[in-house]
């Protein structure tokens, strides 16, 4: 049984963030993106933020996204500093998912 493709859509946020990293990180993320839009997520680290709402986990980053359809849709990127996702990041990404539903 194959895997589902996805497109993937990194939105103006998520790609400042990315292209503020080292180029290592910055590999490491591509890299993440690549294999979630082969449909391998059992490959890499993600977490359920709320509802539709995921973030994408590499070391201390972290890059908020969900799917509608066939579309894989990176919102924007932090660095990870305390346990709990910071609530305006949930939300942010959030109103983004209920324009793009």
């Amino acid at each position: 049984m194959g895997y589902i493709r996805f497109e993937a859509l990194v939105l103006q946020a998520a790609q400042e963030y990315i292209d503020g990293l080292s180029k290592s990180e910055q590999g490491a993320i591509r890299a993440d993106i690549d294999t979630m839009k082969l449909g391998g997520f059992d490959s890499v680290y993600t977490k359920t933020l709320k509802g539709k709402v995921r973030e994408l986990i590499i070391g201390r980053h972290r890059i908020s996204y969900f799917a509608v359809g066939g579309i894989l849709y990176f919102v924007r990127g932090f660095p990870k500093k305390s346990a709990k996702t910071p609530k305006k990041e949930i939300e942010y990404a959030e109103q983004i998912y209920m324009l793009m539903k």
